[in-house]
């Protein structure tokens, strides 16, 4: 990270529709390995920016939300496509991928490679990050947890990786 990071924090997605502030730091940046970010992302990995939603504002545009499980939503440009955020239901931020922030460069990785039960063998992680499978992550416990008090009927999720 550099000395003094750029703050509000803001980014946005490849054609502009969309653009986003923070006011403040985000709360962690980690990795997430699992089948559901690789195909999101189309890459082997999603490097994640988590904000606190009291600090956290689209500044230009909306996303369009897609329900990728029973207890998340991925945001994207309705324009060029672009993955734009990532929230669990009641959570009160959204996580927001890295690559999407103007300044990229001064919020690394420093919480966790998570969903590594997906991480494709041919590429090796270089770092001493923590490692924890998709069903060990806090969030996805969470989330999870959220969901049952709403609905305490509802069905178990299905299989995929959140």
């Amino acid at each position: 990270m550099v000395d003094t990071p750029h703050i509000p924090v803001t980014g946005g997605c490849l054609c502009g529709a969309i653009r986003y502030e923070s006011t403040q730091a985000p709360e962690l940046v980690g990795f997430c390995h699992c089948r559901m970010c690789q195909k999101a992302s189309g890459g082997l990995f999603l490097v994640f920016a988590d904000f606190d939603g009291d600090t956290f504002r689209f500044t230009r545009g909306e996303p369009r939300y897609y329900r990728s499980s029973e207890i998340a939503t991925r945001g994207f440009c309705p324009e060029c496509g672009s993955p734009i955020a990532f929230k669990y239901d009641g959570d009160t931020g959204p996580a927001i991928p890295v690559g999407t922030l103007d300044h990229p460069e001064e919020w690394p990785p420093t919480w966790e490679h998570s969903g590594i039960e997906s991480k494709v063998p041919w590429y090796e992680i270089c770092d001493d990050l923590p490692r924890t499978t998709t069903e060990e992550s806090e969030f996805l416990k969470d989330a999870r947890e959220r969901k049952a008090r709403e609905s305490p009927t509802s069905s178990p999720l299905n299989e995929r990786n959140e």
